[in-house]
């Protein structure tokens, strides 16, 4: 147990001082004028973040940033709420025209696509903010940067397996099958956006929604 305590403080020195911050650029279409844009609806959250509960997160630091820069985000749940209604699946969300017919049904001039291949210990990301009206991009952001995922996975693991083996108790062959079972669940919560995780994760967005364009831009 005591060598599984260890183990566990290592791994939070390693995930405390291994994560860099987060890189990120954008570009808005020129001379647009983007106070036209009130509503903003993020309609998906794709690629390689697995679960309901990280995806909103991302798209809540999404709606963050919205909000700094004057627009009014339409919450997430209710977009998914309007577009399960209309039989409007996020599978379907393949492509730019995708995104702006769901924006129709949403009824709002913008809408906010995510895509993120990687998430595992490197994360990177896009986000293009596309017109309803037309489907072309007015705005699109890029970055990247380290989550700790791979090592806050291995913390859970070793949690779990030790909280398994104090619950199993009994007799050597018990504990380890507790062992095993926890570190089994351990492992699995240890996928989930962990605060270190959603802190390097805001970060990243925070980097490339900088030049995201203020809705009311200074003359």
């Amino acid at each position: 147990m005591r060598k599984i305590c260890l183990c566990v403080l290592l791994v939070s020195v390693l995930v405390f001082l291994g994560c860099a911050a987060g890189r990120g650029e954008s570009h808005a279409r020129a001379n647009f004028d983007f106070s036209k844009i009130d509503k903003v609806a993020v309609v998906d959250v794709a690629g390689a973040v697995v679960g309901d509960a990280a995806k909103n997160q991302i798209g809540d630091f999404f709606v963050m940033e919205l909000l700094k820069k004057g627009y009014a985000p339409v919450e997430r749940a209710q977009v998914q709420t309007l577009l399960k209604e209309q039989k409007f699946q996020a599978s379907q969300i393949t492509s730019t025209k995708d995104a702006a017919r769901a924006g129709k049904i949403l009824n709002v001039p913008a809408v906010l696509l995510i895509n993120i291949p990687s998430y595992n210990e490197e994360l990177s990301m896009t986000a293009k903010m596309i017109d309803v009206e037309d489907g072309s991009i007015l705005w699109l952001g890029t970055g990247s940067g380290r989550t700790g995922k791979t090592l806050a996975t291995i913390f859970g693991a070793a949690a779990g397996a030790g909280a398994g083996a104090a619950v199993a108790g009994g007799d050597r062959g018990d504990r380890t099958i507790g062992g095993i079972a926890g570190g089994i669940l351990g492992g699995a919560a240890g996928r989930a956006l962990t605060p270190q995780q959603a802190d390097q994760t805001q970060k990243i967005i925070q980097q490339i929604c900088t030049t995201l364009p203020s809705r009311f831009q200074n003359p």
